[in-house]
C-alpha cells in the first residue's frame, strides 16, 4: 500500500471512530433513578433481593445507569412503595402486589394467593404460561410496568400463643393477616388485624394479638417472634409461591434506551433466581435453631386445611361475581395450576416424597 494511500484510510478510520463514540455515549446516557422498597435494610433477603437487582443494573450498564434503594420510611412508608411509583414521585419500587388488594383483589393473583400456585409453577405461569401478558394489561392502568423481581419460596403458616387444632380454634382469634387471605380466615372466625412488621413482636408480646405471620425460619427468627410466641404453623397456604415485583414508572420506563429496559429485565430475572435460592440456603438452618430453642412446630390440620380451601373457592366467586378483571386472571391461574399439579403429581412430588422418606435412613 503506498504511504499516501495509507494516510487516506488512517484518516477514514479516524472520522469513524470519531463519529462512533459519541453515538455510543449518547445510546448509554448516564442516568440515576430511585427505587423505594416495602422492606426494612434488617430483612436481608428480601430487601436483599433490591439490593442485588440494582447491583445487576449497575454492572451492565458499567455504572452508567445507577438505582439508589431506599428501605421502608425512608422516602414513603412501605405499603405507599406502588403508589410512590405510578405517580411518578420515584421511578421505582420493590414491593409486593398483594399488598395493595384495596385497590383491586386482582393485585393479589399476580403475587400469590390463597392454595394458588408454588415458586416453580408461579415463575412458569408468570414467564411462559400468559401470567405477565395479563399483568402488563392490568398494570397499564396504573402506568406502571411491572417485573417479577424475587420469590420467597412457600412461606410458614405463622406463630401462635396456643395450639390450634380444630376450625373451632380460631373462632375469636386475633391474627396479624391481611389482604386476600385476611378475608378468606374471616370467613372461617378468624379476626384480621393490618400491622406493619415492626409492630407484630411487641402486639404479640402484649397479647393485643394472639397469632402473627410474616415469611419464614429465616427472617422471623431475626424478627425474634420465637421469644413472645411458642406455636410455629405451617404451610402457608396463602403464600405458596409469593412472587416479588418491580415496578417502574411507565413514562420514565418507556423513556429508557431500548438496551436499558433490557437490562432491567435481566436483571429482575437474576433476581427471581437469586431470592428463593438465598431462602432455601438460610431456611433450614434457622427451622433447626428455633426447634432447639424450643419453638413448637405444628402443622395445619387436615380439617383447618378444607375449611380454608372452602372459604377460598367461596370468596373467589363472590369476588368474581362483581370484578370482571379478577375473574378473568383467578380463572386463568387456576386452570394453569390444575395442569402443573397434574405433572407434579407423577415426577416432581414423587421424587421429593419418597426423598423425604429416604432422608432419614441415609
Amino acid at each position: 500500500m503506498k504511504r499516501r494511500d495509507f494516510l487516506k484510510v488512517s484518516a477514514a478510520g479516524a472520522a469513524v471512530t470519531a463519529v462512533a463514540s459519541p453515538a455510543i455515549a449518547q445510546s448509554s446516557p448516564e442516568i440515576k433513578w430511585r427505587m423505594t422498597s416495602s422492606f426494612p435494610k434488617s430483612l436481608d433477603t428480601i430487601y436483599g433481593g433490591g439490593e442485588h437487582f440494582v447491583k445487576q443494573v449497575a454492572e451492565m450498564t458499567d455504572n452508567k445507569f445507577q438505582i439508589q434503594l431506599f428501605q421502608a420510611g425512608e422516602i414513603v412508608p412501605g405499603l405507599q412503595a406502588f403508589d410512590a411509583t405510578s405517580n411518578g414521585t420515584v421511578e421505582a419500587c420493590h414491593t409486593v402486589s398483594y399488598y395493595y388488594v384495596g385497590k383491586d383483589p386482582t393485585f393479589a393473583i399476580f403475587a400469590s394467593v390463597p392454595f394458588g400456585l408454588n415458586t416453580r409453577m408461579q415463575n412458569s405461569w408468570l414467564l411462559q404460561g400468559g401470567g405477565n401478558e395479563l399483568a402488563d394489561e392490568f398494570f397499564k392502568q396504573y402506568k406502571v410496568v411491572a417485573m417479577p423481581c424475587g420469590n420467597t419460596g412457600t412461606q410458614m403458616g405463622g406463630w401462635f400463643r396456643k395450639e390450634i387444632k380444630t376450625v373451632a380454634d380460631l373462632s375469636g382469634l386475633k391474627m396479624r393477616i391481611g389482604g386476600i387471605a385476611g378475608q378468606v380466615l374471616q370467613k372461617v372466625g378468624v379476626v384480621p388485624q393490618q400491622l406493619a412488621g415492626g409492630d407484630i413482636y411487641p402486639s404479640l408480646e402484649k397479647g393485643t394479638i394472639d397469632a402473627a405471620e410474616w415469611v419464614g425460619p429465616y427472617d422471623d427468627e431475626k424478627l425474634g417472634f420465637q421469644k413472645v410466641a411458642k406455636f410455629y404453623y405451617y404451610p402457608g397456604w396463602w403464600e405458596g409461591g409469593p412472587s416479588v415485583h418491580a415496578f417502574f414508572n411507565e413514562e420514565k420506563f418507556n423513556a429508557l434506551p431500548k438496551h436499558y429496559q433490557a437490562i432491567l429485565r435481566n436483571a429482575a430475572a437474576n433476581t427471581t433466581l437469586w431470592m428463593p435460592a438465598r431462602y432455601d440456603m438460610q431456611n433450614p438452618k434457622a427451622l433447626k435453631q428455633l426447634v432447639a430453642s424450643g419453638t413448637q412446630l405444628r402443622p395445619f390440620s387436615t380439617e383447618i386445611m378444607e375449611a380454608c380451601l372452602k372459604a377460598t373457592n367461596e370468596l373467589w366467586a363472590e369476588i368474581s361475581a362483581k370484578n370482571p378483571t379478577f375473574k378473568k386472571v383467578i380463572d386463568a391461574m387456576q386452570t394453569y395450576r390444575g395442569d402443573e399439579y397434574l405433572w407434579w403429581q407423577v415426577a416432581e412430588y414423587t421424587n421429593d416424597s419418597f426423598m423425604i422418606r429416604s432422608r432419614t435412613r441415609q
